[in-house]
C-alpha cells in the first residue's frame, strides 16, 4: 500500500508516517519511482506506535516494542527490552501518583481550613 492508504488505515497523516520513518520506526520499501510501499506489518507497527504514544511513551521508548514486532512476535511488549521500558514507565507513573496524592491531601487540608475559617468580608462587592 502507498503512504496515503497507510495513513488512512492507521488514522494518522502522511507527515506523521514520514516522521516515524525518519525516527527509524517505520520501514517502507521504495519502488523504482521512489514511492513508499508498505505491507500490512507496517500497519501493525503504526498501531503499536500510536497506542504507546497515547499512554505517554516517547518515541525512544517505543523502539524496543517495534523491534519486538519486527522480530516476528505477536506483541510488541513480550521482549525483554520492552519489559524493561514497561517497568520504567510503571515506576514513573507510580511516582506521579504519589505526587498527586500528596498534592490532593494538601489541597484538601487547605480547603477544610478555608471553610472552617471563612469570613463574610470576602463576599462583599467592591465600591
Amino acid at each position: 500500500m502507498l503512504i496515503g492508504e497507510l495513513a488512512s488505515r492507521a488514522g494518522t497523516s502522511t507527515r506523521t508516517l514520514r516522521y516515524y520513518e525518519e525516527q527509524g520506526l517505520v520501514q517502507p520499501r521504495r519502488d523504482a519511482n521512489g514511492y513508499r510501499q508498505y505491507d500490512d506489518a507496517e500497519l501493525r507497527v503504526v498501531h503499536e506506535i500510536r497506542s504507546l504514544l497515547a499512554v505517554g511513551f516517547g518515541l525512544d521508548d517505543i523502539k524496543p516494542f517495534v523491534a519486538c514486532l519486527r522480530a516476528g512476535n505477536s506483541s510488541g511488549h513480550v521482549c525483554p527490552d520492552s519489559v524493561v521500558v514497561l517497568r520504567r514507565k510503571l515506576a514513573e507513573v507510580d511516582g506521579y501518583l504519589s505526587q498527586l496524592t500528596e498534592i490532593r491531601q494538601q489541597l484538601h487540608a487547605q480547603l477544610t481550613q478555608a471553610v472552617e475559617h471563612r469570613e463574610t468580608r470576602c463576599w462583599t462587592s467592591s465600591p
